[in-house]
């Protein structure tokens, strides 16, 4: 990926030196990182948002040519330091004038490893925050009447992640599943209600596959990126829920959320951005503050996630198909950014083995995280989490550095 590099250098100092040096720490960089430094210099008016911006400190005394350019500067700022000619002073002068002026930035800098990790995970930042811009959410149904603190401020959302929250009725998914008729299923649905499937799950399986499409017409028809459902509703409309639904979106990259929650519907669309999966919204069951280790447990789990899947029935309710999963242990990433994005929880995790106990819901895992059950017991954002393959707390705590 490209990254547009602007320049600071004082006049005092050698000009073939400074530039000398410069093209080998840059070259390092690009070797390291896979990523192409396309200098500008210090003409700060092609400065656009929608690039990857930098701004390398090359020397010391350029504090004053910054507090010059910096109106034209929009955004959270990235600082570049070889730390020779004391670049690395002058840039901790300059980001300390910035906190002051109610802007954030960062500096990068140390080995080559460690910097070309840091515009590694900038590019991946950058590129997540393009796929978002211009996406379109919908909350179909309202959130469910339990969900007393996962409020949402859609301007803020609009504003900094540039995705657009619409509301839809639940009435309308109703209208449409009535209206609908039903195709083949598709095989790797089909071969799991199989003549050993129990009956009462298989009176299900029609209307858990209608409601899929249903939900299918209303992201075409609106043309949504992702959306949350008010499930529980259609417990008593049409006897059947949306976990089957939900799975198969998930899986086909569409982000696909329970219970109406904005704020988990958010981590998902931002997770899928980051790390290209939407992850398993679940409920924490149990935690063990002595060992670290956590349970999680819901009924429906992207299906692009497990290893292996069945039906099951919907726990609380007894009907409907939900999804009795197996994820893979190894690395994952705990994670959940609140509706008003003004606070987030990140932390790498290990999962160590799944359940199959008949009073939680379908899926269900066993995570070590040793420092979370003090997040969890004293100050969570609500009670839906995300959890996503692999270590990816540093990124996602970098992608929100970005929004402030």
């Amino acid at each position: 990926m490209d990254i547009t590099l602007y320049t600071l250098t004082s006049p005092i100092h050698s000009a073939e030196v400074i530039s000398r040096n410069s093209k080998s720490f840059l070259d390092s960089i690009e070797a390291a990182s896979g990523c192409h430094f396309h200098l500008i210099g210090e003409d700060f008016s092609h400065w656009d948002e929608k690039q990857l911006n930098m701004i390398f400190i090359r020397t010391g005394g350029t504090e004053g040519l910054f507090k010059e350019v910096l109106p034209q500067l929009k955004g959270h700022l990235i600082l570049l330091t070889s730390g020779k000619s004391n670049s690395l002073a002058a840039s901790m002068e300059i980001l300390s004038y910035l906190r002051k002026k109610g802007r954030t930035g960062e500096i990068i800098h140390g080995s080559t490893e460690y910097i070309a990790a840091k515009v590694k995970t900038q590019t991946l930042i950058h590129e997540a925050r393009l796929k978002l811009e211009g996406k379109r959410i919908g909350v179909i149904g309202k959130p469910s009447d339990w969900l007393i603190s996962s409020t949402v401020n859609k301007a803020d959302v609009k504003d900094k992640l540039g995705i657009d929250i619409i509301d839809l009725p639940i009435t309308e998914v109703i209208e449409i599943y009535e209206q609908v008729g039903l195709t083949d299923f598709p095989e790797e649905i089909a071969r799991h209600f199989d003549s050993k499937a129990p009956e009462k799950l298989r009176q299900y399986r029609e209307g858990a596959f209608r409601l899929y499409l249903a939900l299918d017409r209303m992201i075409q028809e609106y043309q949504l990126s992702g959306y949350t459902l008010r499930c529980f509703d259609l417990l008593s409309a049409v006897r059947n829920t949306g976990c089957l639904a939900l799975a198969m979106h998930n899986a086909r990259g569409i982000p696909a959320c329970c219970e109406g929650d904005i704020p988990a519907l958010l981590t998902m669309m931002i997770g899928n951005a980051l790390t290209g999966v939407s992850g398993f919204q679940a409920n924490p069951s149990r935690i063990d503050p002595d060992s670290g280790q956590l349970t999680f447990a819901h009924c429906t789990v992207p299906l692009n996630m497990v290893e292996s899947f069945r039906y099951d029935t919907h726990f609380e309710s007894g009907i409907g198909v939900a999804i009795e999963g197996e994820l893979p242990a190894g690395p994952v990433t705990l994670a959940k950014v609140s509706g008003e994005l003004n606070r987030s929880w990140f932390m790498n995790a290990e999962l160590l083995e799944n359940l199959h106990e008949k009073d939680l819901c379908r899926t269900q895992v066993i995570l070590k995280a040793p420092e979370a059950g003090k997040y969890f017991l004293n100050d969570p954002i609500g009670n839906h989490h995300l959890i996503f393959p692999g270590h990816y707390a540093e990124a996602f705590e970098a992608f929100m550095k970005a929004l402030e």
